[in-house]
């Protein structure tokens, strides 16, 4: 059977960029996003349409990567079977989850899960912030990946042994810093990093190993609403504060977890990886 990822937060950005950079790798990937905005939150999420859109270019890049070895442009998948699917969850929802877990085992061997669902609120102190927000984005980027491992560990578990499997989680540069007005972001995302060392304790032994990305400023729609927080500009504006003094595209990103998906990143677990383009240092 071929082997199939799970990838959290997958309409746009990072998710949809790790989408079809394990498309092309030779994954079958079931692509989870809510497909709508969050109430809590005043800026827009990723919509159904933008997760048809990029399940639609992961499938383009699958098919450029057989025809690739294949000799021919558009070599699908046997059958016909796309190499991707959307899935529309949330990734806090452990019932939801569950329901993705299962559609995945039923593709495919279920290798690996991409805990990436994330947002971002701030703006204001910590005391300032409102709950509503402050509980989006504990609840989304902590809670989420949490809700990940619940669901999806137990499945990857459940392969014979010996097994090998992987759980890979976003974090962010902001789990190692203090940034003015984003301390619930700044908490949430250290907590991933927390977890996923704890969960990599959990899991000695089992063939299965955890790790996390901390990506820097990002080209994306969280970096975008970090801008109108902080009143700049817009995302470029943040390009300065990092040594590469650019912005890091998504499929940089996407290319580390990736690599910890494939054979190298057997032995990397508990670690939280930068990719921040020097911002930490």
């Amino acid at each position: 059977m071929s082997r199939v990822a799970i990838v959290t937060g997958a309409g746009r950005g990072i998710g949809a960029a790790t989408a079809a950079a394990l498309a092309a790798d030779g994954w079958r990937v079931l692509a989870v996003d809510r497909g709508g905005d969050d109430p809590r939150l005043p800026y827009a999420m990723a919509s159904a349409a933008d997760l048809d859109a990029s399940v639609a270019a992961a499938n383009r890049a699958a098919d450029a990567s057989r025809g690739a070895v294949a000799g021919r442009p558009d070599d699908a998948e046997a059958g016909g079977e796309r190499a991707v699917r959307a899935a529309v969850a949330d990734a806090a929802d452990a019932e939801a989850m569950a329901a993705v877990v299962a559609e995945a085992e039923a593709w495919g061997e279920l290798e690996a899960v991409v805990a990436n669902a994330g947002v971002i609120a701030g703006g204001a102190p910590a005391w300032e912030l409102s709950p509503e927000e402050e509980d989006a984005v504990v609840e989304v980027c902590l809670r989420g990946t949490m809700v990940a491992a619940r669901v999806g560990i137990p499945a990857l578990l459940r392969r014979p042994a010996p097994r090998q499997g992987r759980f890979v989680a976003t974090a962010s540069a902001a789990s190692l810093r203090g940034l003015p007005g984003l301390a619930a972001y700044c908490a949430a995302k250290a907590g991933v990093s927390g977890f996923i060392a704890a969960l990599a304790a959990d899991l000695r032994g089992t063939g299965v190993t955890a790790a996390a990305v901390a990506p820097g400023s990002t080209d994306t729609a969280i970096l975008a609403e970090s801008a109108r927080l902080y009143d700049l500009e817009g995302a470029p504006s943040f390009a300065p504060q990092q040594p590469i003094e650019r912005l890091i595209d998504p499929a940089e990103i996407a290319a580390m977890v990736a690599f910890l998906l494939g054979p190298g990143g057997a032995a990397v677990t508990g670690a939280t990886l930068p990719v921040d383009g020097g911002l930490s240092i």
